[in-house]
């Protein structure tokens, strides 16, 4: 396993004692998945560690100075897009939340050893039909789940993954005509890094609406909050949430964009898809007096400067319970009020 990225750390002592910890971490986190197969095994598996300093001339537009009277600027440049929408309690799009709330609810069995033969490699994915904009079933289930047992064949998989399916999502979605793919390929024994290398930098649809909205194109995961990639993401799904929340519109989507070193977005745009109860414009200035929306408005605000990313490593970054160390703090629907004052 290879381990790379830039670390900004200047202190030279703790810098070490940092790189030093970073093969059991990577240790710890394989182990907590589940990997213990023969070519890909947590006791076994051979680390490389490429982390070193972050570029300076990156830093730069970083790190400015109180003392100079500016701004911390983005950490890079790019579109970030925020979503939501009032088709689930949680304000996602339905399919990708019952996709990753079956992701759960396997891996709850698996760990608990109910279903021990279920490997923790596993993906879903659903196709709803919609009547009036609203899912009113499911027309296909896809799932492919690594088992442990290679004598399992596909429709084995299914009788054990189904009735956990079912209790998932809503009643009376899965009809005699669903289709079901489970393991369409068949067995699927060999799992993880042993199977696929998958050097994606995290599947940036899975970890944000399921392709039901853009997506600016960076990945969230290994990146600190200075990098408006995942701050400003965070800070759109936020704003586009507690849009839904407070009744403006049923659909919202926000776009912020940024360039790398400059403090404040060059744009923000607004679209509710013809559902808001006010002019999207009106909806864009609220938001603009609501939040700051600099790197260092986002992280204040949001409280992004704490250890809380390592859960957003699975089952997306959207459409999550807040946590009471600050966990999905932009799930919060806390600005509603704010919002309508400001219309």
């Amino acid at each position: 396993m290879i381990v790379g990225g830039e670390v900004g750390l200047s202190d030279p002592v703790k810098l070490a004692e940092y790189m030093n910890k970073i093969e059991d971490i990577v240790r710890a986190c394989v182990k907590d998945i589940g990997y213990e197969q023969e070519k890909f095994h947590w006791k076994t598996l051979e680390v490389t560690n490429l982390l070193h300093e972050q570029s300076a001339h990156i830093a730069q537009g970083v790190n400015a100075s109180d003392e100079d009277g500016k701004d911390e600027g983005a950490g890079d440049q790019g579109l970030m897009f925020g979503y939501a929408i009032d088709e689930t309690p949680e304000l996602m799009p339905a399919p990708i939340h019952y996709s990753h709330a079956i992701l759960r609810r396997l891996a709850e069995v698996r760990k608990n050893g109910t279903e021990p033969t279920l490997g923790p490699d596993a993906k879903s994915q659903l196709t709803l039909k919609y009547r009036d904009g609203k899912p009113q079933g499911i027309t296909s289930i896809v799932l492919s789940t690594q088992h442990l047992d290679p004598s399992l064949t596909s429709s084995d998989v299914r009788e054990i993954v189904e009735p956990y399916i079912r209790e998932t999502v809503p009643d009376n979605w899965i009809t005699n005509e669903t289709l079901w793919w489970v393991n369409p390929t068949g067995k699927f024994v060999i799992g993880g890094p042993d199977g696929d290398a998958g050097l994606t930098g995290r599947k940036i649809i899975v970890d944000t609406y399921g392709g039901a909205a853009p997506h600016g194109g960076g990945a969230f995961s290994g990146k600190d909050p200075t990098k408006v990639d995942r701050s400003a993401a965070y800070a759109a799904r936020y704003l586009a949430k507690n849009v839904v929340a407070a009744g403006i519109a049923t659909r919202c989507t926000l776009q912020l964009s940024y360039a790398i070193g400059v403090a404040t977005p060059l744009s923000i745009y607004c679209d509710t898809h013809g559902t808001g109860r006010v002019s999207d414009a009106e909806i864009t200035r609220a938001i603009t007096v609501s939040m700051d929306l600099t790197p260092r408005g986002i992280r204040q605000h949001l409280g992004l400067n704490k250890p809380i990313y390592q859960r957003t490593a699975a089952y997306g970054h959207f459409g999550r319970k807040p946590d009471s160390d600050g966990g999905f703090s932009w799930e919060e629907t806390d600005l509603t009020e704010v919002l309508k004052k400001a219309l």
